[in-house]
């Protein structure tokens, strides 16, 4: 195992805390009343679920460190642990990291992991530390990685960097940078986009580090007008254990209450918002709907558009 790649979101930590309080006392000095800012009980959420996932984390990456040390003795494949190596290897994990992000998106079973992150209405470095307690479902995306002869401490490595750098992109108090960063990285701006639940802001802009991908896979949206922030149907909740929890609770219920194998496989991998007879649609379908207009995609228990008289953010 190479010993000279540090932990990188262990010694991140202090700087995570440290930065959250900055921009807290900052809304308290310069307030700003058109921004989601902080508000005591869904912090501390956040603040429960970044905990909780750091002890369960450490339960779902024995198995995956299993599976990956198998896979990597079993490739005659090599990439040495050089600087340069270890570049490209954090480009590809964060290739493979727009396709997971995206999965999970997409797919209901995917997005019941993910959702958690989303379940917020403010948009602050605390909202950074939200992560998901069933975070197990990644490990496919980077076996071709593994397969290829990356170490998988160095994969480790560049998915703590990919997760430290968007640690800064959860913030409202950056507007927009130089236009060449803007192109080329996942900024603050591009992520309000991402976590907006406005109809033609919905499922945009997956990049970790780089939003180049998002631009070459057709899933690049500018910032046009201010995010709503949180799900189209939020879950009214400030319990940790129901919001790591409850888009599964509503697989299970819909599962349960499923004609047949082929609605039960439907409600597992189709989109988070399938049910039977819906008209098809693609998983961008909502492009061309007018920022601030609901979306087509009917996001089911957790991203469902509002009913009529509920609020929509």
């Amino acid at each position: 195992m190479p010993s000279s790649l540090p932990d990188v979101v262990l010694w991140s930590i202090p700087a995570f805390v440290l930065l959250t309080l900055v921009e807290m006392v900052s809304y308290r000095l310069r307030p700003d009343d058109a921004a989601a800012g902080y508000e005591p009980r869904d912090a501390a959420t956040s603040i429960g679920m970044g905990l909780g996932s750091l002890f369960f984390d450490l339960l779902w990456k024995v198995p995956v460190v299993a599976i990956y040390t198998a896979v990597y003795e079993l490739t005659p494949l090599r990439v040495p642990v050089l600087w340069w190596t270890v570049l490209l290897t954090l480009l590809a994990q964060d290739f493979f990291y727009y396709w997971s992000h995206r999965g999970h998106h997409v797919i209901r079973v995917l997005w019941a992991c993910h959702v958690v992150h989303h379940s917020s209405r403010k948009f602050n470095l605390g909202t950074a530390l939200r992560q998901p307690w069933t975070a197990f479902s990644s490990w496919p995306f980077y076996l071709p990685m593994i397969a290829c002869g990356v170490h998988p401490a160095a994969l480790a490595f560049c998915s703590s960097v990919n997760l430290v750098y968007q640690f800064w992109i959860h913030t409202e108090r950056i507007g927009r940078l130089p236009r060449p960063v803007e192109y080329v990285f996942n900024t603050p701006s591009h992520h309000r986009v991402h976590h907006a639940s406005q109809g033609g802001y919905l499922d945009r802009n997956f990049g970790g580090i780089l939003i180049v991908w998002d631009r070459l896979f057709g899933s690049f949206a500018a910032e046009t007008e201010r995010p709503v922030y949180g799900l189209t149907k939020n879950i009214e909740t400030y319990n940790p254990l129901r919001v790591a929890t409850h888009e599964y609770v509503a697989i299970a219920r819909d599962l349960r209450a499923a004609a047949d194998w082929r609605e039960r496989a439907g409600r597992l991998f189709r989109g988070p918002g399938w049910r039977p007879g819906a008209a098809a649609s693609g998983p961008y379908a909502a492009v061309t709907v007018p920022p601030g207009v609901p979306g087509p995609r009917d996001r089911d228990a957790s991203r469902r558009p509002a009913a009529a008289g509920e609020p929509s953010g």
